[in-house]
């Protein structure tokens, strides 16, 4: 067999990574020795020291990519979301996912990737956007940490990329075409309206004026502001983010709803009161599978017995129910996603019984995308309000949530569900059209 002249780093990992890889390299690769490698037509990823290495080393995979990324020890030249799409694309072409390598191609590896100049040393430090979170899991000093480090963020950020009402959940396209972007005559702000209505409706506020509704886990309050305005609803919402609750406050005081809306900084697990309508827009998943009995229960005890009770969250399957190394390290700790039918499960232990599942995922590309677009037009602002690392954080986060949605491989649902009872149920014997139209 001809013997490979290997002549620089680039290609030194080339060769070391074939047996893996079951071929070249799916990118174009520049080490830092000015060495080249991999297709010619792959996308660009400049490695500027031997970090990057090191940092694959000590975390193989998904988290040592992200980790270097996110330092700046890794350089992309092509969208984010273009590279990943490349590499997964390469990867189901060889099969990468069916059989994973063997102890020997692994060793083989190791061993090619250890002779490269620079690659021993030191564990590195993690990137200063990865949380660090201790305690028992789910407890709620735990809990408080998690959404600290994802929330806690000055509101001015989220306000460049999420819409005018500052929802920060899937929204609702009742216009144009699910596969196109935000137009001018239909943007995320008309989207998050919609989505808002739908559940306002789907939780019976528009069938009177006054409904006290719970919002559990209220983010920037988008919910509780709409319910208030649009519906005449009295709110109660609660979070745990401190840097929520403030801007919450703010926007009460300046739009007059001091007697209508009021954020309590509260753990929903010591919620205490009956409402008529109760709604949890992707809160559930930070519950986690141990938690979400008690989560599913608190809902159940907020609701009177005629209350409609809806929730939106997201679902998975596979074997990252966190979403993966990188979300549970960078964005969400100690998060979890099922399929949507073990959701429904939990909830009817909790005797609720459910009446409606509705799937919004290609909707939730739709949101993405539009907030992709917002962070790319405000990134010299982004840039001023936050470290790099973060803004690498979150250049990850959107492009891979979006490919998320868009490969199937996650999905988000409103479940409808009332306390168990005999007889009929008090939600009307058809399904109004409003549920499908809320602007119906």
């Amino acid at each position: 067999m001809k013997s490979v002249q290997v002549t620089g780093i680039a290609e030194n990992i080339q060769e070391a990574l074939r047996p893996v890889l079951r071929g070249p390299l799916p990118v174009r690769l520049h080490a830092w020795d000015g060495s080249v490698a991999g297709d010619p037509h792959g996308p660009q990823v400049r490695l500027h020291g031997p970090e990057a290495l090191r940092r694959l080393l000590w975390h193989p995979g998904e988290l040592g990519a992200a980790q270097a990324y996110v330092a700046g020890d890794l350089e992309l030249t092509a969208p984010i979301a273009d590279v990943l799409q490349h590499v997964r694309s390469v990867g189901a072409q060889r099969g990468l996912a069916e059989r994973r390598p063997g102890v020997r191609d692994m060793a083989t590896a190791l061993r090619g990737v250890l002779t490269v100049d620079g690659i021993l040393g030191r564990r590195p430090t993690d990137p200063a956007g990865q949380i660090k979170v201790a305690g028992k899991l789910h407890s709620r000093s735990r809990d408080r940490d998690v959404i600290h480090g994802h929330y806690d963020v000055d509101s001015d950020f989220y306000e460049l990329i999420l819409d005018e009402q500052m929802a920060y959940s899937c929204a609702y396209v009742t216009s144009g075409d699910l596969a196109s972007t935000e137009t001018a005559g239909y943007t995320l702000d008309d989207a998050q309206r919609d989505k808002l209505d739908l559940v306002c409706r789907k939780i019976g506020l528009d069938q009177r004026s006054g409904m006290r509704l719970l919002d559990v886990g209220c983010g920037w309050g988008s919910l509780s502001l709409h319910a208030a305005e649009r519906y005449g609803a009295t709110v109660t919402g609660v979070t745990i983010s401190t840097e929520q609750k403030a801007f919450i406050d703010k926007r009460i005081h300046a739009r007059g709803l001091q007697d209508r809306v009021s954020i309590e900084l509260r753990d929903y697990r010591d919620v205490t009161g009956r409402y008529d309508a109760v709604a949890s827009l992707e809160m559930g998943e930070h519950a986690g599978d141990k938690g979400y009995p008690d989560y599913a229960r608190v809902l159940h005890d907020a609701a009177t017995d005629d209350a409609r009770i809806l929730i939106q969250q997201m679902s998975r399957r596979g074997r990252h129910p966190g979403g993966g190394p990188f979300i549970e390290a960078f964005i969400a700790p100690d998060m979890t996603m099922r399929p949507v039918g073990d959701t429904v499960e939990l909830l009817e232990q909790a005797d609720l019984e459910v009446r409606d599942v509705h799937g919004l995922r290609e909707h939730y590309v739709w949101t993405v995308r539009a907030w992709q677009r917002r962070f790319d037009q405000h990134r010299h602002e982004i840039e001023r309000l936050v470290p790099p690392e973060t803004l690498r954080v979150w250049e990850l986060y959107l492009a891979g949530g979006r490919l998320a949605f868009e490969e199937g491989r996650m999905g988000v649902d409103q479940i409808v569900a009332v306390r168990r009872r005999q007889g009929p149920s008090t939600l009307p014997p058809v399904r109004p059209a409003t549920w499908s139209d809320p602007r119906g």
